[in-house]
């Protein structure tokens, strides 16, 4: 069974947003992450911001890239909605802790941070009713 179709085989809620916009609005929201994370890092390397800001970056990240895998690759729901919570959880952690450093940087990530709630609500959505 490919990958696609076993998505399409999954219950959704009526409010799913159709599969074609799912490409574009990564692209917008990964130019933004790329634009912002890799400044903050940039600004980390050259001593201007703290070495501890990148912790909460790095683990957004990371579970980010993660989503993916575990949801289509393993086709595990229950590990793609731990996982997205804790996107949701580290980009808010992430965005508060770098707000008083680059108050735009944090700004410019309102997009992201309300795609990945709504996506969050979206995946324990589906989780539930495919239980």
């Amino acid at each position: 069974m490919t990958t696609a179709f076993w998505y399409s085989q999954l219950i959704k809620p009526s409010w799913v947003p159709p599969s074609w916009l799912f490409g574009p609005v990564w692209t917008v929201l990964y130019t933004i992450i790329a634009l912002t994370y890799g400044t903050i890092f940039y600004k980390i390397i050259k001593g201007q911001l703290p070495r501890t800001l990148a912790t909460p970056l790095i683990l957004n990240l990371a579970f980010n890239l993660a989503f993916t895998p575990l949801q289509f690759g393993l086709r595990n729901n229950y590990l793609a909605a731990i996982d997205i919570i804790l996107v949701l959880v580290t980009l808010i952690y992430s965005l508060r802790a770098v707000y008083s450093h680059l108050k735009w940087a944090a700004l410019l990530n309102i997009p992201y941070l309300l795609w990945v709630t709504f996506a969050t609500f979206l995946q324990l959505t589906i989780t539930w009713l495919n239980r």
